[in-house]
């Protein structure tokens, strides 16, 4: 479970909630308060991004991408809520860029913002693609049940990346870890701990794992 604060207008505000939840759980006798996600949808909660995901009780950050667009009065036209315009509008971009480098800085979690097309699902779909491979975000949310299966589709690790990532560490296993060369690329720790990543996640989700020295290491 978790706490959604929306319309924050900076790091200070999020703080205040933070503080509010923790002495309700003290309150309540709770062994833990609850966690909070934080949308990010105003001009002042952008410039405190980092400061908002260096606070310890916040999971998430969501990004409220037509809250944000209509925040700055015109400025950014009203194309930039919907695609393509959201991915090529400049402060439209920046704010994506900055709430996933402040997540991932903090080990907290991105969430993508909303595709208000829910006639075509796949549309949804298309836009999570983006979000995750050139932007960096691990969750979108849906407004439609149709795009939930499409956002997930698209989220998800494809077979033959798994299938890349356990040659990747069976081969770092065999080699104990140490630099290996597997089609003729280089790969050491730093990509062992991507292909690593992956597969535990993978794992988690219920994958079962084509090769036995892999399916060992989570049985």
């Amino acid at each position: 479970p978790y706490l959604m604060l929306p319309k924050a207008r900076s790091a200070a505000d999020v703080r205040q909630f933070c503080d509010l939840v923790r002495r309700t759980a003290l309150a309540l006798g709770l062994a833990h308060p609850t966690r909070v996600h934080a949308l990010v949808e105003t001009p002042g909660a952008l410039r405190d991004v980092f400061d908002i995901a260096a606070l310890p009780l916040v999971e998430s950050l969501s990004f409220g991408l037509m809250d944000y667009v209509s925040a700055h009065h015109g400025a950014i036209p009203a194309q930039a809520m919907r695609s393509p315009a959201q991915f090529e509008h400049p402060l439209v971009r920046r704010a994506k860029a900055e709430i996933a480098a402040a997540c991932h800085t903090y080990g907290k979690v991105p969430s993508h913002n909303v595709c208000v097309d829910v006639q075509d699902a796949q549309a949804a779909g298309d836009d999570a693609t983006l979000a995750q491979r050139e932007w960096g975000y691990a969750r979108m949310w849906s407004i439609h049940p149709a795009q939930i299966e499409p956002i997930v589709r698209a989220l998800s690790p494809s077979a033959q990346g798994l299938l890349e990532a356990e040659d990747v560490i069976a081969q770092a296993l065999a080699a104990d870890w140490a630099p290996v060369a597997v089609a003729g690329r280089l790969h050491d720790r730093a990509s062992y701990r991507l292909y690593w990543t992956m597969l535990s996640r993978a794992n988690a989700a219920g994958y079962q794992a084509q090769r036995r020295e892999i399916a060992a290491l989570w049985s």
